[in-house]
């Protein structure tokens, strides 16, 4: 066997060397002339395929169900089933290693984990892939930075500040430390002046009006760099005895890490996010926690954390900060006569990194809209742009009339988008249905929400019109062909996955949502009340939200390497950049996402809509 063997390409990655000499010793190489039929249905197979060169096209009913390129397997179920469901025809010269099925069998009897990659469904390989994960992932503070915990701010005081002088510093800035500065020069070195010297002092019973701070200050500051690991700044801590360390970017003092913080990070860092929001006093003290929101994100998704449980976290998070910032830009008045909503991604829980604002107000009726509710209004929406929410390219921002209405107005136009249908109410309808309050009276867009539930009253037409728009909003016509080229290795293939994905299983059970008057907002919420109603199959609403978080996840990975290189959030997936097994697994995801097209076709035939 040539030793080029994918070995770490999936599902071969989690063969051990006993597994991986099997597989070496068993091999054989196998050759396809363009167009040739190398599986067909019905046919007993005899051996697993890993191709080396070329591509190979998969057949069901004249439709094309997959493309397989280079360290790709086939057909594994097929294998294991004894008969070929599918055609796969050589879609140009392939040559592919052959895997004889006895070797295959004594392989998955061995490693249940290549079993369920293999032949297993979408959520049975996802939880096999959830146990490797939890065999082999690194701990999130091996792979964090000083930099990402909180460290706080510098005061730097001369060596004649006096004791009462620096406690008023500790109260002013709520910090337990000042740096100071041997001597007036600039150039001085540096000392620390804590709350354990000082506790020293008051014990000496000296006078802390008069007593200067420099002579008791320590001047052998206990360092580490801002771009070191947290493990080797609590390892420092623990060498020198000491509650905090200095933060150091190159020679330039950056900040002070606390023992507390630090450990604080360990155990929750969304919970140091949500006490500067909480803490702040001002717009600007909101920038801040509003970055370190996408620092978090970053962090749990290299630590591994599922992505529905980010989305989550990132929903509360977004709430905290969005309404934080309406109580500091609205009136008390205002606050209290006003609904603040998001809608979209945002209000489904589903939005991780930082897309387009969608969000808006409703207003008691006995509440008017004056000059000082648009100005706030518009204040609201610019302090967002500022933390990096962009405008929404349809202006669906509190800053636009159409979205800042009072009670009666809301209900009055969200009953009218739904009883004159036209593409744009029904848009319009289809995102307002996801609102989620954030702040104000919440009881506001309760109100309108169950007008909407009222009027549907088994109106098969309208849903099926409403639902139709699976169909109309994909343009990734022939994916199959993008997801790997034939045309050459280097040419860059992106695909958006909401088009091909994403929103065909949020907008299918949005549309179950609403036909059975479901007041749940995200995806997964709705399909769990949905199953409780026996509205849509188990294993088929299992396999939906399992693709659903599939697809979250790969357009979080592009999405972070896009920030990472500078570039712009662009919700598309470079396909050239996929490993084997997330080739696979998108493969799997869409094949869910066809499926559920199917249920939903016939559950509201939409082929007489």
């Amino acid at each position: 066997m040539p030793n080029a063997f994918p070995f770490s390409a999936s599902p071969f990655d989690c063969l051990n060397k006993q597994e991986q000499r099997l597989v070496a010793d068993s091999v054989d190489i196998a050759y396809f002339k363009q167009g040739e039929i190398i599986l067909d249905i019905g046919s007993t197979p005899t051996h697993l395929f890993v191709i080396i060169k070329g591509f190979v096209r998969q057949y069901e009913n004249d439709e094309e169900l997959a493309v397989y390129g280079p360290d790709d397997a086939f057909d594994g179920r097929g294998l294991m089933a004894g008969k070929v469901s599918s055609q796969f025809i050589a879609a140009e010269e392939v040559i592919a290693y052959q895997l004889a099925k006895a070797t295959v069998r004594e392989l998955i009897s061995d490693n249940a984990t290549f079993g369920a990659l293999i032949f297993a469904d979408l959520s049975n390989k996802l939880n096999a892939l959830a146990k490797r994960r939890s065999q082999y992932e690194m701990n999130s503070l091996s792979l964090a930075q000083v930099s990402q915990a909180f460290l706080r701010p510098v005061n730097i005081v001369d060596a004649k500040t006096s004791i009462y002088e620096a406690v008023e510093i500790f109260q002013k800035h709520r910090t337990t430390s000042v740096l100071v500065r041997e001597g007036a020069r600039e150039g001085a070195g540096l000392g620390i002046f804590t709350t354990t010297t000082l506790q020293k002092a008051l014990l000496a019973n000296l006078p802390i009006q008069s007593t200067p701070i420099g002579p008791l200050s320590i001047y052998e500051l206990i360092t580490v760099q801002a771009n070191d690991h947290l493990y080797e700044a609590l390892a420092t801590m623990i060498r020198h005895s000491v509650h905090r360390v200095v933060v150091m970017d190159g020679s330039e003092v950056m900040g002070i890490l606390e023992q507390v913080d630090l450990l604080s990070f360990i155990a929750n860092s969304s919970s140091l996010v949500a006490q500067k929001i909480f803490q702040a006093t001002t717009l600007d003290d909101l920038r801040l926690p509003a970055e370190q929101i996408t620092n978090l994100i970053s962090l749990l998704h290299r630590n591994g954390t599922k992505v529905g449980m980010i989305a989550r976290l990132v929903q509360e998070l977004n709430a905290k900060l969005f309404e934080r910032a309406w109580t500091l830009i609205a009136s008390p008045e205002l606050f209290e006569h006003s609904c603040l909503f998001v809608m979209g991604s945002e209000g489904r829980g589903e939005q991780i990194l930082k897309t387009d604002q969608d969000n808006g107000l409703i207003l008691s009726n006995d509440y008017p809209i004056t000059q000082e509710v648009i100005n706030a209004c518009e204040q609201f929406s610019l302090a967002l742009t500022s933390f990096g929410y962009p405008e929404c390219p349809g202006r669906i921002m509190v800053n636009n009339a159409d979205w800042r209405m009072s009670e009666s107005e809301f209900s009055s136009t969200s009953k009218n988008w739904l009883l004159n249908p036209t593409p744009e109410s029904l848009m319009n309808l289809a995102i307002f249905l996801d609102a989620h309050a954030v702040c104000g009276d919440i009881q506001l867009l309760k109100i309108v929400k169950e007008g909407l539930f009222d009027l549907i009253n088994d109106n098969q037409i309208l849903l099926a019109r409403f639902t139709s728009a699976i169909e109309s909003i994909s343009s990734e016509v022939g994916w199959w062909n993008r997801l790997l080229t034939l045309s050459g290795e280097h040419s860059e293939n992106r695909i958006n996955l909401k088009k091909a994905g994403i929103f065909a299983i949020v907008h299918g059970v949005r549309s179950l949502a609403l036909e059975n008057h479901i007041w749940a907002n995200s995806t997964e919420g709705r399909v769990h009340e949905l199953v409780k109603k026996n509205k849509i199959p188990k294993d088929l609403a299992n396999d939906v939200i399992e693709s659903l978080h599939v697809l979250m996840g790969l357009k979080l990975d592009s999405g972070l390497a896009e920030l990472e290189t500078g570039k712009p959030v662009s919700g598309e997936v470079n396909m050239s950049a996929l490993s084997s097994l997330e080739r696979d697994l998108l493969k799997d995801s869409l094949n869910v996402v066809k499926s559920f097209k199917l249920f939903l076709h016939q559950h509201f035939r939409l082929d007489f809509a």
